[in-house]
């Protein structure tokens, strides 16, 4: 069956109840398989079958249901932060008009219990702006909300207050009492709107990973056409341009070094503080800082292509998901707001009919019980903690996919970590020499380095590498000859020089001693891969090369150790060779001799266990077992890796960043937790509260306002998440 993603942005929603019907109505349109609405970025995730519905079907499926949706395009995020700031500038216009009438009628009301009948004809007054012009969106949307059959928390606020500023405009202008409750009506509008402004403005704070992100990304960039310079916008620049960056400025889009040196401060990408040195070959990446030397590049990606946009596509899709924790607040939130306008006519029957209270006495109770159950803090409590945590992780270089990736990761019991690239560098490095005849260790390595300098074999590569780092002069080769899968044969200074495995020098009548034998011998229990090198079929001498433990990797097992992980070792290697680096990491368990293709297996055995299980690899040669783990864990280096494969992506070649996932998540389930705690705790507490007359509906107002804004607040304190 075909499938297709897109986002779509939802106006128009403000509890868990409306998130609960944009969800509705979108999974009722056939060929849709799956959609997830997330309340604090607005924004809903949709999964369909293209031939059996389109993107304008969905935006009609969200209007039916009484909201505006749009595709959440480039130019859509740009309009949607300008949106926010509208809305935050009416929502603070707003409040300073009901809380400019409110305090008046709170002074009034609280100052004469007998205060003569103009003064009640100056609360009416006074009220009227607070309840048509500051409390009017709360109206607008009862009344949406009931021409579509159904209700939400403009529906508890508008009727809370409206019921007492009903009744008390009527006692004004027909039973002249004073039992009226014109200060219940406005402090409830107030004092939401105060919640929601805090809310709005914290909401807000939620996203700023996103926009650091965006503001990275450089306006201009410095082009060489035709041998001829120009600045030119970014958006303007295509694939195979020859860009130019001078010191300081920020790289235009991803490309790869053409000419010049310099060093380039990555840490946007990967959370690495050391800049990386560049020359002609390497890659750079947009938004990255040139530190020193001028360079020019040529760009390879633009767009949405580049790491930038693809980190922040992740990011976004990480904010925008839902976690299963949150299943339970969503079931609750779908059925809530009616059983809560049942509850508050039971309290007003019960108290006038079964108790014999008047209507007047009857009213409050019945408003505190409406205002005070608005299930505002049920729908924020969960995305606003993954969206801080996804961001908080990008700035750690920990992508999360989503937040069901999120919660798994917080519950991991078992690691299986790849060696070569994971737990090791992935790359060889000289070793030991062990020089015979007349040869020191300089001169054996200069000699086999000057017989490799042509070879592209990765072993011969590290031997002239270790060569120039140790500024040994090569000489010139008379002749090369490439030894298929064995070595090579070259002629230097009128000598045959064979470079090559121990079988070759043994194939080729070159006599070894037996300590070469025993060494040899020693060498490979390590893990290490021996090579020989002859002159005239005279043994010079044996180096070994082999891949070094990455840095960092035995503190980030012992993190892993620490926070209760078992953590395995899976390797194509030996097992004798394989428990020599495990003891190196201090991984106690090893699973050895595992070709690629069977680490699927390996992953689903431990799952049968009954353990939930990671696998952290390079995202590439591993992909079948990230995909077959509860959380893949890809790590690498920045763009190069499979982000599409794993769950979490480190943009970090470093084992660090795996506890330092684990840690986030545990952090970000242990807020979301606090989040849903408190938001059931209010409503638990106060509707009985109000129910019994115990709760003021001033004070019922204040109360569900606070309880948002405490969600978002607990929510917020993730940004301040170190890597312990």
């Amino acid at each position: 069956m075909p499938e297709k993603s897109c986002e779509l942005n939802i106006r128009g929603m403000v509890c868990a109840s409306c998130v609960s019907r944009v969800e509705g109505a979108l999974s009722r349109v056939p060929g849709v398989q799956k959609a997830s609405v997330n309340l604090a970025v607005e924004r809903a995730s949709v999964t369909f079958n293209p031939d059996q519905v389109g993107i304008n079907d969905l935006i009609d499926a969200v209007d039916i249901a009484g909201f505006d949706a749009e595709i959440a395009t480039d130019e859509a995020r740009q309009n949607k932060t300008e949106e926010r700031e509208l809305e935050l500038n009416t929502l603070r216009k707003r409040m300073i008009i009901s809380l400019v009438f409110t305090i008046p009628i709170m002074i009034i009301s609280m100052g004469w219990m007998h205060r003569p009948h103009s003064w009640n004809l100056a609360l009416l007054f006074l009220s009227v702006p607070v309840q048509f012009i500051a409390g009017w969106p709360f109206l607008d949307g009862a009344l949406k909300a009931l021409r579509h059959r159904t209700s939400d928390m403009n529906t508890l606020t508008a009727l809370g207050s409206g019921v007492a500023w009903l009744y008390s405009a009527f006692a004004v202008l027909f039973l002249h009492t004073h039992e009226l409750y014109f200060e219940a009506a406005a402090s409830i509008i107030s004092l939401i709107l105060v919640g929601k402004y805090l809310e709005a403005r914290a909401r807000g704070k939620t996203s700023d990973a996103i926009r650091r992100l965006l503001s990275l990304a450089p306006d201009t960039a410095t082009i060489r056409r035709n041998g001829q310079e120009s600045t030119i916008a970014c958006s303007d620049i295509h694939v195979g341009d020859e860009i130019i960056v001078h010191p300081g400025e920020r790289i235009a889009t991803d490309g790869t070094v053409l000419e010049g040196r310099s060093a380039v401060d990555a840490s946007m990408l990967t959370g690495e503080s050391m800049p990386v040195e560049v020359g002609p070959g390497v890659p750079v990446f947009g938004a990255t800082v040139n530190r020193s030397g001028a360079f020019v590049f040529t760009a390879t990606k633009i767009g949405a292509d580049t790491a930038l946009s693809r980190i922040i596509s992740m990011v976004e899709r990480a904010q925008g998901s839902h976690a299963p924790v949150q299943r339970l607040a969503d079931k609750v939130a779908s059925i809530f707001v009616p059983i809560v306008l049942l509850i508050a006519l039971a309290v007003f029957l019960i108290r006038t009919l079964g108790l014999g209270e008047s209507v007047t006495e009857a009213i409050l109770p019945t408003v505190a019980v409406l205002v005070i159950a608005c299930p505002c803090a049920m729908g924020l409590a969960t995305p606003t903690a993954i969206m801080v945590g996804a961001g908080r992780g990008a700035e750690l270089g920990v992508l999360i996919k989503d937040g069901e990736a999120l919660e798994k990761a917080g519950g991991i019991e078992t690691i299986l970590l790849d060696k070569t690239g994971t737990l090791t560098t992935g790359r060889l490095e000289l070793m030991d020499i062990l020089p015979m005849q007349n040869f020191t260790e300089e001169s054996l390595l200069a000699l086999t380095a000057s017989a490799e300098a042509r070879s592209e074999h990765p072993l011969g590569q590290a031997i002239v590498l270790a060569a120039r780092n140790k500024g040994l002069p090569l000489r010139p080769l008379d002749s090369f000859e490439a030894l298929s899968g064995m070595g090579i044969l070259v002629e230097l200074a009128g000598q045959k020089v064979l470079v090559g495995a121990p079988r070759l020098m043994e194939e080729r009548g070159v006599e070894m001693p037996e300590i070469a034998f025993i060494t040899i011998e020693h060498w490979q229990e390590q893990g290490r891969t021996a090579i020989g090198a002859s002159v005239d079929n005279r043994l010079a001498g044996i180096l070994s090369l082999g891949d070094t433990l990455s840095p960092g990797s035995r503190e980030a097992v012992a993190k892993l150790h620490n926070m209760g992980v078992e953590v395995v070792m899976v390797t194509g290697d030996n097992l004798r060779a394989a428990k020599t680096i495990a003891e190196q990491a201090g991984v106690n368990r090893v699973e050895a001799d595992i070709m690629p293709e069977q680490k699927a297996a390996i992953v689903e055995r431990f799952q049968a266990e009954g353990k939930i299980t990671a696998m952290v690899g390079d995202g590439i040669n591993d992909a079948p077992a990230l995909a077959q783990a509860d959380v893949g864990i890809a790590i690498g280096g920045g763009a190069d890796i499979a982000m599409e494969t794993a769950d979490v992506t480190l943009l970090r070649a470093d084992l660090g960043g795996v506890p330092r996932a684990i840690s986030l998540s545990r952090a970000t389930l242990r807020i979301i937790r606090q989040n849903l705690f408190w938001a059931f705790f209010y409503n638990i507490i106060g509707i009985p509260l109000a129910a019994t007359g115990r709760l003021d509906p001033m004070f019922a107002a204040a109360a569900m306002a606070f309880s948002s804004v405490s969600v978002v607040s607990n929510s917020l304190r993730l940004r301040r998440f170190k890597d312990e």
